[in-house]
């Protein structure tokens, strides 16, 4: 039998051509997964799994968050979210030289709060905010460049899917992942509004100041943004008082989200009809790349090849860092080829488990065995990591989603401007990982005093 590395890079070449002629990542992983089991441990362990495989994975309480939270963010996308929380930032910031730009930031970051998808916060706070920075004659690069940044702030801004399926994939608590991602979540927030004012000041023309709004205006703007407020506080406040657990909270965040859209007219039957059909085909679409992925951890680890990975890392004398900033650089490259979900459900459960040899003492360093931390506090720290160059896949070529779906909406700004408007944006998402590599602490801070 030929060794497992041969095997495992057999096994993800033909992943990757599976993938390349458009076949559907779940799909993929299954055929690979199970194939490979199949043939190194033979069909009838193959069929001993999948007795039990998909009932022991779809059954995980933890689980039923999912479905809850894409609910939830359905539900926002048609109950008017969005233009609530675009009107109170911009009557608080549109009066500055780019504030339009900011507004669409806060913006997103808030509906990212609520909706926990970089894709429908890119279409949404776009379709809104667009309009707004045309009037203000704002550049293209710019204009579409900021809603396509924006949109990623939902991937990691809790209550995040992708958030808690790493948190699923690696055993991680749930809670602990969403404080752990709320400092970096601000801090993304911050730079992003940093760098707007840094790009006004060196091209005034690209953002021009917004019209100042009486007071009137500004109190309802501002009495709009309370019900965006108080769902994101009940939430996830919700959860850190310990009222109730994810599950539970995104039920009520649904409910909540539900009572504001029938109030405002625009959740009815046939809004609420759409929101749970399309709840169905994207929760069924992220149960059977779990399925695939989970086919995928069994064969890897029936071969070895995490573990042999690891062996060579420590015979190669590369630093733990620096294995961490390798496998953040591989993460960003395949963002360029795949979207953030399939590609954190294909490659934590391979990456962890090398991570867990590293730090678990197979590497004595320079500065001793690991990264210095216990497990609990690496995959944590290297989840959040994971998550934030995850989504700068959604806005590097040739897939850049949030570059595709802003570019479908400002069907006048050429997509090279776009691309170009998002690169300040890109080089303020490397300072936050270099930050949040340089000192962990950012991360690790508020679950350990939430913990404590």
């Amino acid at each position: 039998m030929s060794d497992p590395v041969t095997i495992g890079i057999a096994a993800l070449v033909v992943l990757v051509a599976l993938i390349a002629i458009r076949m559907p990542i779940g799909y993929a992983m299954i055929i690979v997964g199970g194939g490979g089991i199949a043939l190194v441990n033979g069909p009838a362990l193959l069929l001993s799994q999948l007795k039990t495989l998909a009932y022991g994975q779809f059954s995980i309480y933890d689980l039923s968050v999912v479905p809850m939270f894409i609910l939830m963010g359905e539900l926002a996308v048609v109950a008017g979210l969005s233009q609530a929380l675009f009107r109170g930032a911009n009557a608080w910031l549109g009066w500055m030289r780019g504030g339009t730009a900011m507004a669409a930031i806060a913006g997103c970051a808030g509906f990212g709060a609520v909706c926990g998808s970089s894709l429908a916060t890119a279409s949404t706070m776009g379709k809104v905010a667009l309009p707004e920075l045309k009037r203000y004659n704002y550049s293209g690069a710019l204009a579409t460049g900021s809603l396509a940044a924006g949109g990623v702030l939902g991937i990691l801004i809790p209550p995040s899917v992708v958030l808690i399926i790493y948190a699923i994939i690696v055993e991680a608590n749930i809670v602990t992942m969403f404080a752990a991602a709320m400092l970096p979540g601000i801090l993304a927030v911050l730079l992003f509004l940093a760098t707007i004012a840094i790009y006004v000041a060196i091209w005034p023309d690209a953002g021009p100041k917004g019209g100042a709004v009486d007071r009137a205006e500004f109190r309802a703007a501002s009495l709009g943004l309370l019900p965006v407020i108080g769902i994101f506080g009940l939430v996830l406040g919700g959860i850190y008082a310990g009222l109730f657990n994810p599950t539970p909270a995104a039920a009520v965040g649904v409910t909540l989200v539900w009572i504001y859209g029938a109030l405002r007219g625009r959740v009815n039957l046939a809004a609420i009809k759409t929101a749970l059909l399309a709840t169905a085909a994207n929760t069924g679409m992220i149960y059977l790349i779990l399925l695939g992925a989970e086919l995928m951890k069994i064969f890897m680890s029936r071969i070895g090849l995490p573990q042999q990975a690891a062996a060579w890392i420590a015979e190669s004398g590369l630093a733990p860092m620096a294995v961490m900033v390798l496998l953040l650089l591989a993460l960003i490259a395949l963002g360029c080829l795949m979207d953030s979900l399939s590609m954190i459900l294909l490659v934590i459960p391979f990456f962890w488990p090398m991570l867990v040899e590293i730090n678990g003492g197979l590497y004595q360093g320079a500065e001793g065995s690991g990264f210095g931390m216990s497990t609990d506090d690496l995959k944590i720290w290297f989840g959040i990591l994971a998550l934030i160059v995850v989504e700068l896949g959604l806005i590097t070529p040739p897939v850049g989603m949030n570059v595709f779906v802003i570019s479908a909406l400002a069907r006048d700004t050429p997509m090279i401007e776009t691309f170009k408007g998002v690169l300040p944006f890109f080089t303020a998402e490397i300072l936050r990982v270099v930050l949040l590599l340089g000192f962990p602490a950012l991360t690790l801070w508020l679950p350990g005093i939430l913990g404590g």
